[in-house]
């Protein structure tokens, strides 16, 4: 069944940050003790908790206020985003708490790996909830219009690390997929400079300090 909405970016964004989550994950565990080096080193981390940052952004400037809007007199649907912001504000509490484990000592490292491990675990529920509850009511009301507003902030927020975000994004992605993601993200005239400078110098990258990535299905 097709969307009335190409919800495409927000669902690439959401596939990449999955796909971290189990690297993150591994980071936890296998670098438990050094965990604070481990990150600290790792382009993987940089990307992922950029990528969230500039994801939610843009929800919170340009898609849940007329989303809002949208929903008044809806008090039970108010809930739910109501619910959803708040989630929001949890991982940003916890992404900055992380960051500020790896540039300090206050943190010790198994106090670093327990918030590392809820960022994990909040993140992965958040966007099933958000995917279920949420996405369907920008769906049945926004307008288009809206949603090209949502779109445009989305693409602003990236632009400034799109060389590095944009190839992390797109990661695994079907031709299909990073062409749609390409037109809506990033200007014509800078789709070779993405193909031939950006994404090379993507995968010369070892993002995990490990040789080796974790694809999450």
């Amino acid at each position: 069944m097709s969307e009335r909405l190409d919800m495409t970016v927000t669902r690439v964004v959401h596939n990449a940050l999955r796909r971290e989550l189990g690297n993150v994950a591994r980071a936890i565990t296998v670098h438990r003790a050094g965990l604070r080096r481990a990150l600290r080193a790792a382009p993987g981390w940089w990307m992922f908790q950029s990528a969230l940052h500039v994801h939610q952004a843009a929800e919170d400037e340009a898609l849940w206020p007329p989303l809002r809007r949208a929903l008044a007199g809806r008090p039970f649907d108010l809930t739910r985003l109501e619910a959803i912001e708040a989630e929001h504000a949890a991982l940003v509490f916890l992404v900055g708490a992380v960051d500020d484990g790896l540039t300090g000592v206050a943190a010790g490292p198994d106090l670093l790996a327990e918030l590392a491990d809820c960022l994990v675990t909040g993140l992965d529920k958040h966007l099933d909830h958000e995917e279920e509850a949420v996405l369907p009511l920008v769906q049945a009301v926004l307008s288009q219009e809206q949603w090209e507003f949502f779109g445009r902030a989305h693409a602003r927020w990236i632009e400034p690390c799109a060389a590095r975000l944009l190839p992390w994004l797109l990661d695994g992605a079907d031709e299909r997929t990073a062409a749609s993601v390409l037109d809506q993200l990033l200007p014509k005239d800078a789709h070779p400079t993405y193909a031939h400078r950006w994404r090379p110098a993507y995968e010369a990258l070892d993002l995990w300090g490990t040789g080796d990535t974790v694809v999450v299905t």
